[in-house]
């Protein structure tokens, strides 16, 4: 198991230049480790990885890496449509300390099922660190089927787990049933931490935690330690501020958040643009309380 609880899928802080502010990522290493993040992903959808270089890619999870210094698991974003530029991500992941990768279906070019096995098995082959399967066909436009999944977690040593972020419940009973203790499961979606774990998740993986870390670990802690009615508060409390930090594309509003909370981080990368006013103020009005409490 690669952790349990939860794991903040953090931004990539830019500089006014939109290059890449290191000193401010390492200041948010530092502030999610602080507040009891259980594991860090890096260069995920939330750190924009889309719009960053190899180079860029692989210097930030060096950075993440170097910053946590073993107190937390880093868990690299390493996914591509192109199974070889994966492939050569997740090497070069690797060798930059990550503890393992998180790899996305392909996009756009898409693939068959028996096509997804070709390419996740070529990644698994090429490295020996876990991997975390990424199911999120609202954004790659294909899905990750049970008996896929299924196949993958027992015909390879290296795939052990699944971010699931389908909200898909038919498909997702059917792979926690398939896959029993082979594979640990994790949410994807912030508003649907607790129906995972009721399922047998181990935790999350978490954009909201960006901003308020500590009650998302304390969350999955509670709800681990059975204490479900006080886990449900939690999960319910926060699904105002969830839906704002949602309202736009992520992470345009986690980052407004973020800087908010006085991170620097630097606006976007286009195609990715500021919030639009009336968002921008709803996601104000929710953030009050965290504001305040700093």
């Amino acid at each position: 198991m690669i952790y349990k609880g939860s794991a903040t899928a953090l931004v990539t802080p830019f500089n006014d230049d939109k290059s890449v502010n290191y000193s401010e990522l390492e200041r948010l290493v530092d502030f999610q480790i602080e507040n009891g993040t259980d594991a860090l992903v890096i260069c995920g959808t939330t750190g924009e990885a889309s719009t960053l270089s190899d180079d860029e890619q692989i210097e930030v999870i060096r950075t993440a890496v170097v910053r946590a210094n073993h107190r937390v698991p880093v868990i690299g974003g390493a996914g591509s449509n192109d199974t070889a530029h994966g492939v050569e991500l997740c090497k070069r992941s690797q060798a930059a300390g990550a503890d393992a990768v998180v790899l996305v279906t392909p996009y756009y070019n898409k693939t068959t099922q028996k096509g997804l096995v070709v390419h996740y098995k070529a990644m698994a082959k090429a490295i020996d660190i876990p991997i975390v399967l990424y199911n999120i066909p609202g954004r790659t436009g294909l899905a990750l089927e049970p008996e896929t999944i299924f196949t993958l977690c027992t015909e390879t040593d290296t795939i052990i787990a699944l971010k699931e972020a389908s909200g898909n419940y038919e498909k997702i009973s059917r792979t926690a049933q398939l896959c029993a203790d082979r594979l640990d499961m994790y949410s994807g979606n912030d508003n649907e931490i607790l129906p995972i774990m009721s399922l047998g998740g181990k935790g999350v993986i978490s954009t909201v935690a960006n901003v308020v870390p500590k009650e998302i670990h304390e969350m999955t802690s509670l709800f681990m330690d059975g204490k479900i009615e006080e886990a449900a508060k939690i999960q319910l409390k926060l699904i105002p501020l969830i839906n704002a930090l949602f309202k736009e594309v992520n992470p345009i509003p986690v980052k407004a958040a973020l800087a908010m909370m006085g991170f620097k981080t630097g606006g976007y990368r286009p195609p990715l643009v500021e919030m639009e006013n009336a968002n921008y103020e709803n996601l104000r009005r929710e953030m009050q309380s965290v504001l305040e409490k700093q």
